[in-house]
């Protein structure tokens, strides 16, 4: 039983999604027509817990840091190479905001649908108002493929980075800031 969803009613759909769920992003992905390989694995806690499945997955992971401004009235998602270190003062005069700082739990959760350790850009599908800066790392766009998690850090995902900015993210809604990051 066949039904063909659009990109209009798949965005309307969003308002339904459970949080925290791979299974939405398998969904998702699916709709979108976006082809991807899935990995089930036990809990991964870091980027060298990462680094196996990237080999498994032949791809990279990416870092991906859920930071705020000062105030704590802005909100950003930044993807980085997962070999570079992330400088506070270096991204925040890229972007030309006040000191930058990692963004809280709760936040994290309102916002993407996610948990510490399982921060992943798949969470923007739950960011229905768009309070989320997408800034990405100009050489992950040099890579043909990322893997990311699902929005648990038991289930990860590879997918083409042109199908990650072109179609999923056009399906979020969230256009990102491309900085580059010396990561020194």
């Amino acid at each position: 039983m066949g039904i063909k969803l659009t990109t209009e009613g798949i965005k309307k759909g969003r308002d339904h999604l459970m949080k925290s769920d791979a299974q939405t992003v398998f969904d998702v992905l699916n709709n979108l027509s976006i082809n991807f390989e899935h990995l089930a694995h036990e809990p991964v806690f870091s980027m060298d817990d990462c680094k196996t499945l990237s080999l498994t997955l032949k791809a990279p992971f990416c870092k991906n840091l859920f930071l705020q401004n000062r105030q704590g009235t802005e909100f950003f998602l930044l993807l980085i190479r997962e070999d570079k270190r992330f400088r506070t003062a270096e991204v925040s005069k890229k972007i030309d905001r006040a000191r930058l700082s990692f963004g809280n739990d709760d936040k994290l959760y309102e916002f993407l649908g996610l948990y510490p350790g399982a921060i992943s850009p798949m969470g923007l599908i739950h960011d229905k108002n768009h309070i989320i800066n997408l800034l990405i790392d100009k050489d992950l766009l040099q890579e043909e493929r990322l893997c990311f998690h699902a929005c648990v850090n038991t289930q990860s995902i590879a997918m083409h980075v042109c199908d990650f900015i072109n179609i999923f993210l056009s399906y979020t809604g969230h256009t990102p800031q491309v900085i580059e990051i010396s990561g020194e």
